[in-house]
């Protein structure tokens, strides 16, 4: 029997991380601050989870002004996108599995 969650990206065990990308996958940019609202979490928690995401490179940071403020805003790279779908489709073939069991 093949091994079920083999083809899992660890990097996306977090639920955080997941909803992440998530909103990243179905929007071109999102803001921290949006991020922040949308998830529901503190700066320093959220803060933590993009850092370990932009380090496995999937995603991007753009850091900007909005006059004189500060913006700073993320996106989903092709690796990202690539690494995501293939960890949500393992999640898909292991439900099936256990499913079909």
């Amino acid at each position: 029997m093949k091994n079920p969650i083999g083809n899992l990206n660890k990097v996306f065990d977090s639920r955080i991380r997941m909803g992440v990308m998530s909103i990243l996958l179905m929007n071109a940019e999102v803001s921290f601050n949006d991020l922040k609202q949308l998830l529901e979490l503190t700066d320093g928690n959220l803060a933590s989870h993009l850092i370990n995401l932009e380090e496995n490179g999937f995603i991007k940071v753009h850091k900007g002004f909005i006059g004189r403020k500060t913006n700073t805003t993320y996106s989903i790279t092709k690796a990202g996108e690539k690494a995501f779908k293939d960890h949500l489709l393992a999640l898909e073939n292991m439900i099936r599995g256990v499913n079909g069991a």
